[in-house]
């Protein structure tokens, strides 16, 4: 068993990364980034472990894609690194950076060919530029360019961060320590992903392909009498609303789930609770934003929904339009891709006995094409 541990650093707010996607959420063919840096590490080294540090919204939905060990960050690179350390019980223990998303396999076996060698053991570059700290001139000969990853001892590493100071790195934290940091040659190609800039620097990121996801919702609410009715985020004039712990929007409900559907992001329930407070009376319009900045965050466009409502009472056509209209704006796309439909139940069921209404949905994502940020189109 291998007495090395991996841990994958990626819980930033990605605030350089001038884009409504998250950078470790871009996906390179059918991967998003933390993903596809995760198995190329994996098919490096046999790992005891790999661990994944990120926020507790993006943690929500990786395990859908691979069985790792999840642990939510902190509020510094040094408070993840921590979190992470607590599930830690290997012998060494080597950190890096998603966003360092092209490391090369040479490069990551030099660095543990040298676990032995001192307590951490750090890729660096030769200066090649002139360097100045502020008005006086650098020898270069004499400065790193540090990189990530980083191969250290777990217990000396634990012990370095347990610091009032913020180290960047974790060569400096140990070094604090008086400990021996052992350099070994790092490669331009492990550049870091900071801003869209850096994007024409990495080439193992390929373009995401180019697929549709589709997603299905069917949302059912039984009528409320004396409740204002609000149906697509518009006000119906009915004497009856929706019995519901938020407003009870149908149409809203059942277009949020073919939404989580098409990105595979679970359902409303998961994401917004029957059962929590916080959603009582709550306004499905913004539920609706929130989602569709979830989804685009999580690296997503949106194609387009259609949406058939079934209804006895009250009549639904005088209103499509406006519903049209009102999602188009809360999903950002023109209003030909929000399709409205409405038709009765014939009399039948609950429905056809004007019981309530019933809507079912249908959303189109594609993968964000990132490809457009490095030409600085806009999609």
């Amino acid at each position: 068993m291998s007495n090395v541990t991996l841990i994958l650093l990626g819980a930033g707010s990605s605030s350089r990364f001038d884009s409504s996607v998250k950078k470790q959420w871009l996906y390179s063919t059918e991967q998003p980034l933390w993903l596809q840096v995760a198995r190329h590490f994996e098919a490096l080294h046999p790992f005891a472990k790999i661990i994944i540090v990120s926020s507790a919204e993006d943690i929500r939905f990786m395990p859908y894609f691979a069985d790792y060990t999840y642990v939510v960050g902190g509020d510094s690179r040094q408070a993840s690194l921590t979190n992470a350390l607590a599930k830690v019980q290997s012998r060494y223990v080597l950190v890096s950076d998603i966003a360092r998303a092209c490391v090369p396999a040479d490069m990551v076996a030099r660095i543990l060919a040298a676990k032995e060698e001192a307590a951490c053991i750090v890729p660096a570059l030769s200066a090649t530029d002139t360097l100045y700290m502020d008005d006086l001139p650098l020898d270069r000969e004499k400065v790193h360019i540090i990189q990530t990853p980083q191969l250290s001892v777990t217990e000396t590493l634990k012990k370095s961060l347990k610091s009032d100071k913020l180290f960047t790195d974790d060569s400096s934290a140990i070094a604090a320590l008086g400990e021996k940091i052992h350099f070994v040659e790092g490669d331009t190609r492990a550049h870091k992903l900071t801003t869209v800039a850096d994007l024409d620097k990495l080439p193992c990121l390929q373009p995401p392909v180019k697929r549709t996801m589709t997603g299905f919702g069917l949302d059912i609410h039984p009528f409320e009498l004396g409740k204002p009715m609000v149906l697509g985020g518009v006000a119906i004039d009915s004497e009856v609303g929706f019995k519901a712990h938020s407003d009870g929007d149908v149409a809203i409900h059942a277009l949020i789930d073919a939404l989580l559907g098409a990105a595979g992001m679970g359902d409303i329930g998961e994401l917004y609770p029957d059962t929590d407070a916080t959603y009582k009376g709550a306004d499905s319009k913004v539920l609706l934003q929130d989602t569709v900045s979830k989804v685009q965050s999580h690296g997503f466009e949106i194609g387009n929904v259609d949406l058939t409502i079934l209804a006895q009472a009250p009549r639904i056509n005088p209103y499509k339009l406006q519903i049209r209209k009102t999602l188009a704006s809360l999903l950002q796309l023109p209003m030909q891709r929000v399709n409205i439909k409405a038709t009765t139940a014939e009399k039948l069921g609950f429905v056809g006995r004007k019981e309530g209404v019933t809507v079912h949905a249908v959303a189109t994502l594609h993968y964000f094409d990132w490809t457009k940020l490095i030409s600085g189109q806009t999609s």
